[in-house]
């Protein structure tokens, strides 16, 4: 196996970890994160209903416009105020933060930290 396949496994092995732990309800929707090397990606989603409430990454315009690249702390902070606004839109306050299994650290502290500023509360 590469380098590569076992660091993903172990991504995987962790999130299925978590997701025994974490569930999205209504009332306190799951935010799950996924982590590519250039972009970000979050969801809002309703675990009772297989349903995504907001989506949000670092391609959509308004977060490309004031980032350049879309895979640094700097594009996380702001899909982080973005995420937290098109949640407040839809009168989402209170969710449950699923990091995917990765750490909490860089990229995604960095967009966790920025949704709590935005008014979402984990």
């Amino acid at each position: 196996m590469s380098k590569t396949t076992v660091r993903t496994l172990g991504r995987l092995a962790r999130h299925r970890r978590l997701r025994k732990r974490v569930a999205g309800v209504p009332a306190r929707p799951r935010m799950a994160v996924f982590r590519s090397h250039k972009h970000l990606y979050v969801q809002l989603i309703n675990d009772m209903e297989n349903r995504t409430l907001v989506s949000c990454s670092t391609l959509a315009p308004p977060v490309k416009q004031k980032s350049k690249t879309g895979g640094n702390v700097a594009a996380a902070e702001e899909l982080g105020r973005a995420v937290a606004a098109e949640a407040l839109k839809q009168g989402i306050q209170h969710v449950v933060f699923d990091r995917g299994g990765y750490l909490y650290h860089g990229r995604v502290k960095a967009l966790a930290e920025a949704a709590r500023q935005g008014g979402l509360q984990f």
